[in-house]
């Protein structure tokens, strides 16, 4: 049980300067700055290695950061809760970190930025490396078990190999991430100790997950797994332009994933199966220069085979463009420019890139990321109530939390 209370009565020397709970992008970030500042750092670790959730991403290639990144691309209920953050730490601050011990940046797609030849494992390694030799020590397969908040800093016991531990230090970093991919050591402690210590809690959902579809629809979706379409998917709110993926159990790819940060149940999302170009338009060409071509031949020069005998469902794609009536092609252009799914639900948290939601960024001094109910305690990374796009902007988030809260330690 965590507990949070003041006790006067203090023995023993300080451990350390602060103790992170957590060893990922934002922990592992914080410890290495703060080794800079000449401060000395312990950092516990539920899993069995440091940077777990970093050396899985991208398939192991880890988009670290984006060109673009900004307070634009993320969602909280404070849209400007970031802005400090990420003028104090730059995406040029983080592609020249990274440069200094040797990995260069190369763009895929978007701005997006991975290792260049290098892969997960070596940006995991810049931070192993830097806080052995800064002293830092990172110690694995720890379960925090009690939080004691003192006079002068916090005491925090915790297990590990059977063996219960106590250290006690000026200040406390909370960074454990959020609820996706249990199987990587995800855990809900920082939302524990929010609600324990009446810290408001923004509603949590998995976020950049692929979504689901069941019912009637189910057996359509089903047959054209694997194929996927360039399209534009849009709500209400914010629209995206990726791959979509259809799938045995509905949509994945990087277009869905994106919306469904911004899905909510019960909701339709748009599909527009081809963006920057109107049907109809291409079609009316088409019929003046070759009438008697097949639909289905016209369709196939713009999606898989698979793709547009599928279509067959909504589209007369037998017919030849020439013969199409009006109302033929009123039906063509809603079916691909107005493509209206209604998911069921999503894959969860162990198919979630990120967590929604989180601690309420209200309790939390936007400059220093401190606690402003509780002094000394810092909070960074996903846990926090700012949730970014695919594409490397939840690290660029990551290594700004934990560069602020480090010089604030």
């Amino acid at each position: 049980m965590l507990i949070l209370h003041k006790n006067n009565n203090i023995n023993g020397l300080m451990d350390a300067d602060a103790i992170i709970i957590g060893a990922g992008a934002c922990g592992l970030m914080c410890a290495v700055q703060a080794g800079y500042l000449g401060k000395k750092i312990i950092l516990l670790e539920k899993s069995d290695k440091p940077g777990a959730k970093i050396l899985i991403s991208g398939g192991g290639r880890c988009n670290y950061t984006n060109l673009f990144a900004s307070d634009e691309q993320f969602i909280s209920n404070n849209k400007h809760f970031t802005k400090s953050a990420f003028t104090q730490w730059t995406v040029d601050d983080t592609v020249s970190f990274f440069e200094t011990y040797g990995i260069a940046g190369k763009e895929k797609t978007l701005g997006q930025l991975f290792p260049d030849g290098k892969n997960a494992k070596d940006v995991v390694a810049v931070f192993t490396e830097i806080c052995a030799d800064f002293g830092q020590r990172i110690i694995c397969d720890t379960e925090v078990t009690n939080i004691e908040h003192l006079e002068d800093g916090f005491s925090v016991k915790y297990t590990k190999d059977g063996n219960v531990k106590v250290l006690k230090v000026p200040k406390l970093v909370i960074a454990t991430g959020g609820l996706p991919i249990p199987k990587m050591g995800a855990t809900d402690f920082a939302l524990r100790f929010a609600r324990k210590h009446k810290l408001n809690i923004i509603e949590t959902a998995p976020a950049l997950v692929p979504l689901t579809i069941t019912g009637k629809d189910e057996e359509w979706y089903t047959q054209l797994s694997g194929n996927s379409v360039f399209c534009e998917v849009s709500n209400d709110e914010i629209s995206f332009e990726e791959n979509i993926l259809f799938t045995h159990w509905g949509l994945s790819g990087p277009a869905i994933l994106q919306i469904s940060s911004y899905w909510r149940r019960g909701e339709e999302i748009n599909i527009d199966l081809l963006p920057r170009q109107h049907i109809v338009d291409l079609i009316e060409v088409e019929r003046k220069e070759n009438g008697k071509l097949l639909l289905s031949t016209f369709l196939n020069r713009i999606y898989p085979k698979k793709f547009t005998e599928a279509l067959s469902k909504f589209l007369p794609i037998d017919k030849q463009v020439a013969s199409l009536t009006k109302a033929e092609l009123e039906s063509i252009d809603k079916t691909i420019h107005f493509f209206k799914v209604k998911p069921a639900g999503d894959k969860g948290y162990d198919k979630a890139e990120v967590m929604r939601g989180g601690i309420d960024t209200n309790s939390i001094s936007s400059k220093t990321l401190e606690c402003k109910q509780i002094p000394g305690l810092f909070f960074g990374g996903e846990c926090v109530d700012v949730t970014g796009w695919l594409g490397g902007y939840n690290f660029q988030w990551a290594w700004a939390s934990g560069f602020v809260i480090a010089q604030n330690l």
